[in-house]
């Protein structure tokens, strides 16, 4: 390609708008334009990615599909009927990777998930596999990431998943054996406004949510001080689909509005308590009485409950690996199975080798090129712009004629540039009439590997080579450098 041909708006200053460095670098190198609009450059580097994802999924056997936008291809797998059409990996692009894998055994989900770690790395974005949901998350430990990733010693885990134990209670339960007593408690709806008018802290409170899960309705408590973590929720109940119940639904099953809520005497839906409620006595609830609460509420003795992990961790909870912190972090992709009940609620069946049906395995997974791109021009820069790896540089050299003009620079660089074509590198022209000073500062903006540079000494049979990482310089004969940058990109340096 001809540089003087080609879209490339560099930009000189950081662009004054509120985005992350590594969106303003991607910006200023002409990579981007806005949210999700992606110019030349920065789409030969998507397509590098998608590139090197094929490469991995390929050799694991994957097959790539193309399904209607929006559309998950897990319906197709109810044409597989029998256990010697399995394993089975599957991968299409829409706008990111998405995966599935068919099998009765877990191999196929081992393969794509040591596929996924490949891509990463070949990437150039090191990840941390941490404890999700149902699965793993795959993140990038970044200071400007937007997600979060929740850690301790050797634990890691998603926010949402996460699991501690929490923190001490400032004061014990009361001790006794005592009948739940009503209370008033005028215009007081909330855990904090309660505890305001009891005197007692919010640690001594239920708090009470009513979720519809699949809809059906759902009791779900928590310790006062504590939040819900809908997707730990939605993971013990199985649920495909998790929402909170409207004020509507609240009244006709509770008999008041939220604030008022509380588990005794519900006996209609469903109760699920965390576990930091397993073991408390004579706590506070809600009445299902509005302006209304309870005093002396035992869970286990005054209602009936199923208990599970449902609260969301925060820092200083306590871990096997020591106290939970929360680092910045960006989010790149994600693998999990499918409950057997929701495969089986999709109609994949296929007959065993012994005889009988079987509801297969299914894996699910996703990997963002949009966040591997922006974790990578995070990772890979420098005072002058990108340094990234050159399996996903949008190219990998650029031949540099500082004088255009000359006649001897430009048959060479064009002799050059035939020879990489040749060589089958992926290679840029700088035929542009400029500066020698801007044409250098562009290609160390959009952050190509290799340089060769036809200057002063090319009477004397040499040019420059310039590795963009590390910026060094070497003088190599004409003849032989295309050869020499073949042989540094084929050993990925």
């Amino acid at each position: 390609m001809h540089w003087s041909n080609l879209f490339i708006p560099t930009l000189r200053e950081d662009p004054a708008e509120a985005a992350p460095a590594s969106q303003r670098l991607l910006r200023r190198a002409g990579y981007v334009r806005g949210a999700g609009t992606y110019l030349y450059l920065g789409q030969r580097s998507l397509s590098k990615m998608a590139k090197v994802v094929r490469e991995e999924m390929d050799a694991i056997g994957g097959q790539e599909m193309r399904s209607a936008a929006g559309q998950d291809p897990t319906y197709l797998a109810r044409e597989l009927r029998s256990h010697k059409q399995l394993p089975q990996v599957w991968y299409q692009f829409q706008g990111q990777l998405e995966s599935r894998s068919f099998d009765l055994t877990e191999a196929p989900h081992v393969r794509v998930l040591d596929a996924m770690r490949r891509i990463f790395d070949r990437c150039g974005v090191p990840c941390v596999a941490v404890d999700a949901i149902a699965g793993v998350k795959f993140f990038a430990l970044l200071a400007e990431g937007s997600d979060a990733v929740a850690r301790a010693g050797d634990y890691a885990a998603d926010p949402a998943a996460a699991a501690g134990a929490a923190t001490d209670l400032p004061i014990p339960d009361p001790e006794g054996e005592f009948a739940p007593e009503e209370f008033f408690t005028p215009h007081r709806k909330t855990i904090a406004e309660v505890a305001e008018f009891t005197g007692l802290p919010e640690t001594s409170q239920m708090k009470s949510l009513v979720m519809a899960a699949d809809g059906q309705l759902v009791l779900a408590l928590v310790r006062g001080d504590h939040q819900l973590s809908e997707a730990k929720l939605a993971h013990v109940l199985d649920a495909t689909e998790l929402r909170p119940a409207t004020p509507e639904e609240i009244r006709r099953h509770f008999g008041a509005d939220a604030g008022s809520l509380g588990p005794v005497g519900v006996a209609h839906i469903g109760i699920i308590a965390d576990e930091a409620l397993r073991g408390r006595h004579n706590m506070i609830a809600g009445a299902n009485k509005n302006d209304y609460h309870l005093r002396h509420v035992t869970p286990g003795e005054d209602f009936d409950a199923g208990f599970a992990d449902l609260r969301r961790a925060v820092e200083g909870d306590l871990t096997s690996g020591g106290l939970l912190r929360f680092e910045n972090a960006t989010e790149l992709g994600q693998a999990y199975e499918l409950s057997p009940k929701r495969a089986e609620s999709l109609g994949l069946h296929v007959t065993r080798e012994a005889g009988g049906e079987a509801v297969p395995r299914v894996g699910c997974y996703s990997i963002s090129l949009d966040r591997i791109l922006s974790a990578a021009a995070a990772l890979h820069c420098d005072a002058d712009g990108l340094t990234l790896p050159p399996e996903i540089a949008p190219f990998g050299l650029v031949i540099t004629p500082v004088f255009i003009a000359d006649e001897m620079q430009r048959r060479t660089a064009s002799d050059l540039y035939a020879a990489a074509r040749v060589a089958e590198l992926d290679a840029l022209l700088d035929d542009r009439d400029e500066r020698p000073g801007v044409k250098f500062k562009d290609a160390d903006l959009i952050g190509i590997p290799y340089r060769i540079t036809l200057g002063k000494k090319l009477a004397q049979g040499l040019v420059e080579v310039v590795t963009r990482r590390g910026r060094t310089s070497i003088d190599v004969p004409v003849g032989e450098a295309v050869e020499f940058v073949r042989n540094r990109l084929a050993g990925g340096s």
